[in-house]
């Protein structure tokens, strides 16, 4: 395995929001728009080995291919950048500016939940033959999964709120995780390795992403699912994102770079003392 140092990857960390802070507006929308569709289709294959076999724990070993793959292709999630471009602004990189990461941030919003959504559509139609049927089994175990995890947290009240918020704290403390660990080595199968661990513990145990989730509960809406837009986005989506924001950069992000950028030997060594004119003049020539 060819491991990179934290000193280093941390560097790259920074030098990678940098370059996202920095993308063109139609990259940017290309690559978030590919990111959500393709963590999407892989939420849609976990889900349908779940109900498949009966077991979760093989539908959440499997989902991280969607998450490996849409990173080996260079392609951009929202919870990924909120760990990465806020270091390009606080390392102050030059031009890297606080309205330019928020610029970022909602710019890979709309590509994901785009992307997401697409994938919905697709799905939906599939699981209904073109919304002529019923929904499949898969369909009714997507349309229960929105049902508990908006109305279901509704039912706690403030309780419910803050379950809420703390598994999306945790999901992308996990996510972001992987999303580093893409730059702790070289070689692509010990990316796959490292990646795996963090996102597949994510998943299994329940935690929220803000990005998965743009495309279960539109797919649960679209497939007859008992709850609203609105309890989407106030019981789930917008809380999630918060979670999200707070856990990749509270437990991930600031812990790395405090300790292995602001820390690294080349910052901690003081600058040379340029000697005095008259020190000069007094020194030995050679």
């Amino acid at each position: 395995m060819s491991y990179v140092a934290p000193q280093d990857f941390v560097e790259q960390m920074v030098a990678t929001g940098e370059k996202k802070l920095f993308m063109s507006t139609r990259d940017t929308l290309i690559r978030s728009f590919m990111g959500g569709a393709v963590l999407a289709l892989a939420a849609a294959m976990a889900v349908t080995i779940t109900v498949s076999t009966g077991n979760p724990l093989v539908g959440a070993a499997f989902f991280p291919i969607g998450f490996i793959m849409l990173y080996l292709m260079g392609f951009d999630l929202l919870t990924g950048v909120f760990t990465l471009v806020p270091f390009a602004v606080i390392a102050r990189r030059p031009g890297a500016t606080w309205g330019g990461m928020w610029r970022n941030w909602g710019l890979v919003f709309c590509g994901n939940f785009a992307g997401a959504f697409t994938v919905a559509i697709l799905m939906a139609i599939t699981f209904t033959y073109g919304f002529s049927t019923p929904p499949n089994e898969i369909g009714q175990a997507i349309g229960t999964i929105g049902e508990g995890r908006t109305v279901g947290y509704a039912d706690h009240g403030a309780a419910g709120m803050l379950t809420l918020f703390v598994r999306g704290v945790l999901c992308n403390w996990m996510v972001s995780t992987g999303v580093v660990a893409f730059l702790m080595s070289k070689d692509t199968v010990s990316k796959v390795v490292v990646m795996w661990m963090p996102v597949f513990l994510f998943f299994y145990m329940g935690f929220e992403h803000s990005v998965v989730n743009m495309f279960l509960f539109p797919s649960g809406l679209l497939l007859g699912g008992d709850f609203t837009i609105s309890d989407y986005l106030l019981w789930n989506e917008l809380p999630t994102v918060l979670g999200n924001l707070v856990g990749g950069l509270t437990f991930v992000g600031l812990p790395l770079y405090l300790t292995h950028y602001r820390t690294r030997p080349e910052r901690r060594r003081p600058a040379p003392v340029e000697p005095a004119a008259d020190e000069r003049e007094a020194a030995p020539v050679a």
